[in-house]
């Protein structure tokens, strides 16, 4: 599906609609702390950023919005005029995001995955990239060889899941499917219950999670922001300003600990965009793998190396 190129006004300060949700690293710009004399948000207001995602890639709706780095490489492969803005505003580590019910598997690992049925809210979600991707690449599962039971549809119209995937019943959802015992195991994210039935598929994940850190040194990101070409190519003198003030809302943010999971610049996120496409491209997300450089504008790749 294509769309209008939006036109921007030639100089002076502009308002640009923006669909991004409180994080740590957005608190100081979505609460007005960052000042700018040519660059003011009107916010979505969205309690859940991906709520807006379709409207961006198949409207075109916002100049400024969050998105998961799988949809984000899926729109790229099919044209979608966006680049990426290389900082994370949401990025946490995955392996306790994945969960099965000790009633109908006492003792269930990764090994086990092979034949079972997955609920997972859409293929297509970045934490299912993620975690699909340490499953294949960590304990030799392949992802093909697993059901994946799934509930939304893709946000982009022209992507097709692949055969491994099948619909779920709209009136339910992946959380009470795997309380309920009707799902073999689930990825569920943040929503994982805090039920005693429910165990992490990934033993010691937090464990797991830092020795994966030591290997790979990154953080895996759900979330980066993109804005529309058009935007870049009319006024830089914009981009350049929203740039410096996502760098300073994310600088006023303090991670915990010492790993920092909102890394700024192309080169800081280098890692974790290769593994996000190799990731996507062994799922099927996306047909062949790109380089990294091809996700960002030329204007972009000048601000934010």
């Amino acid at each position: 599906m294509t769309f209008p190129e939006k036109t921007y006004p030639e100089a002076g300060p502009v308002s640009l609609a923006a669909n991004i949700t409180l994080y740590e690293p957005t608190r100081a710009l979505i609460n007005g702390d960052i000042a700018s004399d040519l660059v003011s948000f009107e916010f979505a207001g969205l309690k859940n950023a991906h709520s807006g995602f379709k409207d961006m890639l198949r409207r075109n709706r916002f100049d400024i919005s969050e998105m998961a780095i799988a949809t984000f490489l899926q729109a790229h492969e099919f044209g979608k005029p966006f680049s990426l803005l290389p900082v994370v505003v949401l990025g946490r580590f995955q392996h306790h995001c994945i969960g099965y019910n000790i009633e109908r598997h006492p003792n269930m690992t990764p090994a086990d995955l092979p034949g079972k049925t997955v609920g997972v809210r859409s293929y297509t979600q970045t934490t299912g990239l993620w975690i699909r991707g340490i499953l294949q690449n960590e304990y030799g599962v392949d992802p093909d060889s697993v059901t994946w039971l799934c509930f939304d549809q893709p946000h982009l119209e022209e992507y097709t899941d692949p055969p491994s995937v099948i619909r779920g019943d709209p009136a339910k959802d992946p959380v009470n499917m795997l309380l309920d015992g009707e799902v073999d195991a689930a990825i569920l994210g943040m929503n994982m219950p805090k039920d005693p039935r429910v165990r992490t598929l990934i033993e010691n994940p937090h464990e797991a999670a830092l020795d994966w850190h030591k290997r790979e040194r990154f953080v895996p990101p759900n979330h980066y922001v993109i804005v529309p070409n058009a935007l870049c190519d009319q006024r830089p003198d914009l981009v350049r300003e929203v740039w410096r003030m996502l760098v300073k809302s994310r600088a006023a943010a303090t991670p915990e600990g010492s790993i920092d999971p909102w890394p700024v610049g192309i080169e800081a996120n280098r890692k974790a965009l290769e593994a996000a496409i190799r990731f996507a491209t062994q799922q099927h997300m996306i047909t062949k793998p790109i380089t990294v450089e091809e996700l960002f504008h030329p204007l972009i790749r000048d601000i934010a190396p």
